[in-house]
């Protein structure tokens, strides 16, 4: 079967089944792609009494089905063991609809097994962020530091802003950082193509000054490329915290009201999420200078050249909205509480965040 997490289900029509060994793993006596096992909440596992090969159990894990024990003999792996019997994540329970928490915990789960069974190899990215905010650089630059993974360098565009402003937070930061001071008349787009002609990673990362990243932000995203096979990721712009409203909402299907999946092959990421090989970004031709909708007509490029753009989870991201004009992606608040499939009061993102 694809030991890849790709058609992944968020809300599942199927209940638990059963992984059991008889001369190779098994769903309840079938081969586990006979099981349709996205469909699936996830398997519960029946240990042989000696140890066998753990080759499609971890396949099962990569492809991201949510598979627990529970205890785990002394010949698993002591990781893998940790988190087969981990069961926090069936504490809520599950009433068949988007709303479930039961839904996000299961996905939560569903991720730390696909990092444990795909495990990229480190790789070196360059973070792109443009900024006219320098009192916000200090907290983007710690969450940059946070990144697992992945060995990082920074490289921002100051749009109407003096380094002199964001010196302290700079100096402070343990990665490299590299800078370049442009006009506020500049586009944001020439802005982000100027600090990205430093780059020297073999990844290219675009990174929004106001938002929220988990730390292992960057290393899912490169995983979601090898897995897929992808010339571009990012995630769904799936979690936001509308300041104004002290409120965190989360969506799960467009405002249309079709569904909005992660995992899948798509013509659009969230814009603060773009990963892709820096060979791929010059040959797109880079950013379009543009002061508006940089990230979707960039997209709209790369499609044009033939480029493939996947779209993987949105558990360790989250959007900030404040008022309308502070945005280069206007909307209104009462939008994002339209489309909203749970809303919470406070900051209250993904578990996978680890409270960034």
């Amino acid at each position: 079967m694809s030991v890849t997490p790709c058609g992944f289900t968020r809300t599942p029509g199927k209940g638990f089944a059963r992984l059991h060994w008889a001369d190779g793993w098994r769903v309840d006596g079938e081969p586990p792609e006979a099981s349709e096992p996205h469909s699936l909440r996830g398997l519960e596992i029946d240990w042989p009494g000696e140890p066998v090969p753990l080759d499609g159990l971890t396949g099962l894990a990569g492809a991201g089905i949510p598979l627990t024990a529970q205890d785990a003999p002394a010949w698993v792996p002591g990781d893998l063991a940790a988190l087969l019997t981990d069961r926090d994540w069936l504490a809520q329970p599950a009433d068949g609809t988007a709303r479930s928490l039961a839904d996000l915990r299961r996905e939560e789960h569903s991720v730390r097994l696909r990092r444990l069974a795909h495990r990229p190899a480190r790789v070196s990215v360059s973070i792109v962020m443009s900024t006219k905010r320098p009192g916000l650089v200090g907290a983007a630059l710690a969450q940059m530091e946070r990144q697992r993974g992945v060995e990082a360098e920074v490289l921002i565009g100051l749009h109407g802003v003096a380094f002199e402003q964001v010196r302290a937070a700079v100096e402070a930061c343990s990665l490299p950082v590299r800078w370049v001071e442009a006009a506020r008349s500049v586009p944001f787009g020439e802005v982000l193509n100027r600090a990205a002609a430093l780059a020297s990673g073999d990844y290219l990362a675009k990174w929004d000054d106001d938002d929220w990243y988990g730390p292992d932000h960057l290393s899912d995203l490169v995983m979601a490329r090898s897995y897929a096979g992808a010339d571009v990721v990012g995630t769904t712009a799936e979690f936001f915290y509308l300041e104004p409203l002290r409120a965190t909402i989360r969506r799960t299907t467009f405002a249309s009201g079709a569904a909005y999946p992660s995992e899948v092959w798509a013509d659009h990421v969230a814009g603060g999420t773009i990963l892709l090989q820096s060979a791929k970004f010059r040959e797109i031709g880079g950013f379009p200078a543009l002061p508006r909708a940089v990230d979707l007509e960039f997209l709209k490029a790369a499609q044009k050249i033939g480029a493939r753009t996947y779209r993987t989870h949105g558990l360790g991201y989250v959007l900030r909205r404040g008022l309308t004009d502070e945005h280069t992606w206007q909307l209104p608040l009462a939008h994002f509480v339209r489309v909203a499939t749970n809303q919470w009061r406070g900051f209250r993102p993904s578990l996978l965040m680890e409270s960034a």
